[in-house]
């Protein structure tokens, strides 16, 4: 049966991919070749292509004035990159099976693949009972004893409960509201269900858009989004991957079943290369659709190269961050096999609790403060612009507020004064602010830093990578290493000439290959290369938050108590804050005359401890 290229893409499983397709009729003329943005291939009357991917291209959104109940005006188109925030509208037409919530609702394992149902009945299982309009995570899909079935749970009491549904468990079940707030771009990825539009409400934008905005001024309605996909298809005879938007009038049958799918070339991306077995390396493949990029090895993986494909594994990385007052900001993962070296920049501290977690066993933080704080308790120091402390250790106070004691958590310092040390302090939930002292002129390596100290910290390259012929760290003012990653990677070389090998990241390269019969001549790989990879904006929050899960945040600050509440900083000048931070930097940069100037002189002593004497 045919049906139009749009409406099969709408309705199709992704689980049931490959699929074949017959091109019925159209638009077209028999043998005529159309490129649409960039992409081009034949759809004549007749012609068979196997689709093997697909993915939301653009949307298509209606306006809606007032609410989601309010008739929807004007159509306009949106990229996937358009800036805001969106809170999504929970869909009031319920599914009739746990089957058909599988069907159409994309269930992962990150945090957006996690959505929320009510059943409108309670559901009665062997050891638990779900009650009527109780929220119901849906985390996983699974076999479980031969039945396929969906990891639920449910939390009552602040104690969470697991569970399994059948998908052939019927019923009402409704969308829960979500109070998340999403870009555009996951909710195209995540947020959309087959066969079914999606309601959503601008919460907030994010920034400017670079074009004439579709949306009206002021716009404080909804959107009804319709997807557009872009299809991935092979044709036959052809060794390239080609792109087709679902909106083309084409109409298509489906011959799967009635068609030798090994006909065509069979494309794999990086990912699925990565899911085969370790047995299966080394292999030879052909580059079907190759990355962008003019930094090797991207610029050497154009189409039809041959490529050797040794080994998969994991490797560490350190995420770093330009550091800059202003946007955007450069992202980096650097190998630990860098050989550049590094020396330490002063980092800033805008809470004392960010003091406590700064220090170390390995040497005393020496802090200088940029922000005056007047202390509510004659127990505690009131700090003032200028004041430079050694810090301590974390530890709990009694103080006197409205004839009664009580105790906070506070952390100890001493304040260096001209020919002493003050024992002083701090209230930890003090918003303040401080530099760091750096009295360290020692150069590091990569792998010293992450041993040594703890991250996020904040350095500059002192000695750039000589083994590369550019090193894009060595022209950043400051970095800030901000935490260790572990990625997943192929080690390549070219199959012609394998003079060197070089690591790809398996989940942000886009690259298709196909695999070839070919005999691997030298199983051990060459002479490993690898790169300093510049990832974007999006890159850099999605490595933060799904390749980094095992990794518990720091404990947020400790609340200000709020009988505690300190009296109101007293002003200071923005150039008196200005002149510390500079000296710092100049005595970092080379002496300690700026910083000296800030400062009285300090005693006379040999005691280690102390950094600055």
């Amino acid at each position: 049966m045919a049906s139009t290229l749009e409406n099969f893409i709408h309705s199709l499983d992704p689980r049931a991919l490959p699929r074949v397709l017959q091109i019925q009729s159209g638009i077209y003329f028999q043998g005529s070749i159309y490129e649409m943005f960039g992409n081009e291939c034949c759809l004549s009357t007749g012609e068979v292509i196997k689709v093997t991917g697909f993915k939301i291209n653009k949307l298509i959104a209606s306006i809606c004035e007032n609410n989601e109940d309010s008739q929807f005006s004007a159509k306009v188109e949106l990229p996937l990159n358009f800036p805001g925030l969106y809170k999504v509208v929970a869909d009031k037409t319920p599914y009739i099976s746990i089957e058909e919530i599988t069907k159409k609702v994309a269930i992962g394992s990150t945090r957006f693949g996690h959505p929320c149902f009510y059943s409108s009945e309670d559901i009665k299982l062997a050891n638990l009972t779900i009650k009527q309009g109780e929220q119901i995570n849906f985390n996983s899909v699974e076999e479980v004893n031969g039945t396929m079935a969906v990891n639920c749970g449910v939390v009552r009491n602040n104690q969470s409960h697991s569970f399994t549904l059948p998908l052939s468990q019927e019923g009402k079940f409704y969308e829960c509201e979500d109070d998340q707030i999403y870009t555009l771009k996951e909710i195209a990825e995540w947020k959309i269900p087959r066969c079914r539009n999606r309601i959503v409400k601008l919460s907030n934008t994010l920034h400017t858009w670079d074009s004439s905005n579709p949306l009206p001024d002021n716009f404080d309605g909804c959107l009804i989004l319709t997807p557009v996909y872009e299809v991935q298809a092979v044709m036959k005879f052809r060794k390239d991957i080609v792109h087709i938007l679902s909106d083309l009038d084409v109409e298509v049958k489906d011959i799967t079943d009635c068609y030798d799918t090994s006909s065509f070339l069979q494309p794999l991306s990086l990912e699925d290369v990565f899911e085969r077995t370790s047995k299966e390396f080394p292999m030879i493949a052909e580059v079907m659709e190759g990355p962008l990029g003019r930094q090797k090895p991207y610029n050497l993986l154009h189409i039809g190269k041959e490529i050797v494909i040794y080994k998969k594994y994991q490797a560490t990385r350190v995420l770093a961050s330009e550091i800059r007052s202003d946007s955007p900001k450069r992202h980096f993962l650097i190998p630990m096999t860098y050989k550049g070296k590094f020396k330490r920049r002063p980092r800033e501290f805008p809470t004392a609790y960010d003091l406590e977690i700064a220090r170390s066993e390995r040497e005393q933080l020496h802090v200088v403060a940029t922000k005056a704080f007047d202390s509510p308790h004659t127990e505690l120091f009131s700090v003032s612009v200028g004041d430079q402390f050694l810090v301590q250790q974390r530890q709990t106070s009694e103080v006197l507020y409205e004839g009664r004691k009580k105790v906070i958590d506070v952390l100890a310092c001493e304040q260096i004064l001209s020919d002493t040390y003050k024992e002083v302090l701090l209230p930890m939930y003090m918003e303040g602010g401080f530099v760091e002292v750096i009295h360290d002129k020692k150069q590091y390596q990569l792998s010293e830093i992450c041993k040594e100290f703890r991250l996020p910290f904040n350095v500059k390259v002192s000695v750039r990578d000589l083994s590369v012929k550019e090193d894009v760290l060595a022209a950043v003012p400051g970095l800030q290493l901000e935490e260790e990653i572990t990625d997943s990677y192929l080690l390549i070389s070219s199959a012609s000439s394998p003079v060197e090998s070089w690591e790809i990241p398996v989940y942000r390269l886009n690259m298709s290959v196909h695999l070839l019969s070919k005999d691997v001549q030298a199983v051990l790989p060459p002479m490993t290369k690898t790169t300093v990879e510049e990832i974007s904006e999006e890159e850099y929050y999605m490595v933060r938050r799904f390749e980094n899960q095992t990794l518990h945040p720091p404990p947020r600050p400790p609340k200000k108590p709020a009988a505690l509440a300190p009296k109101p900083v007293s002003a200071v000048s923005k150039q008196v804050i200005s002149d510390v931070l500079q000296a710092t930097k100049n005595h970092v940069e080379g002496g300690s005359q700026g910083l000296l100037a800030l400062q009285k002189p300090a005693v006379n002593s040999s005691t280690s401890r102390h950094p600055h004497r």
